[in-house]
């Protein structure tokens, strides 16, 4: 089961932390279809948000096909989101979890981090994705 966190000092709404959340968690193989959300009571003590931005972000899940709703029972995983082998999705995390710790050890903060990474994807975009950007702009 996923524990869902909210970081109150950020500028993402509340509701879209909790949707990202799933998304991560569905992305690396945490969450499956089958598993169980928390409930949104249980999301609204441990996160100390209001029950309409819990419902809010189930609904934004729900309507994504990636969760459905059990009357009576609760929200269930129904989708998924990537495809990546879940043993290279470990080993990769382990990785990346030993730099993060160079990364501390040399000065970088969270900000500094999501930073390089994004520069990085950014750098190394598949080249359908870069045309697709390019042409955006």
């Amino acid at each position: 089961m996923i524990n869902f966190h909210v970081d109150r000092s950020s500028s993402v709404p509340a509701y879209a932390q909790l949707v990202r959340q799933v998304r991560e968690a569905l992305r690396i193989g945490t969450l499956r279809p089958g598993d169980q959300l928390p409930t949104v009571r249980s999301v609204v003590t441990s996160c100390t948000v209001n029950p309409t931005t819990v419902l809010k972000a189930y609904r934004e899940l729900e309507l994504s096909g990636l969760v459905e709703a059990r009357q009576g029972a609760g929200t269930f995983v129904s989708g998924t989101l990537g495809h990546a082998d879940p043993h290279v999705m470990g080993r990769l995390r382990g990785s990346l979890a030993r730099w993060l710790g160079q990364a501390r050890e040399a000065g970088l903060e969270d900000e500094d981090v999501q930073a390089l990474l994004a520069s990085v994807i950014a750098e190394n975009a598949t080249p359908a994705k870069r045309e697709n950007a390019e042409g955006a702009a």
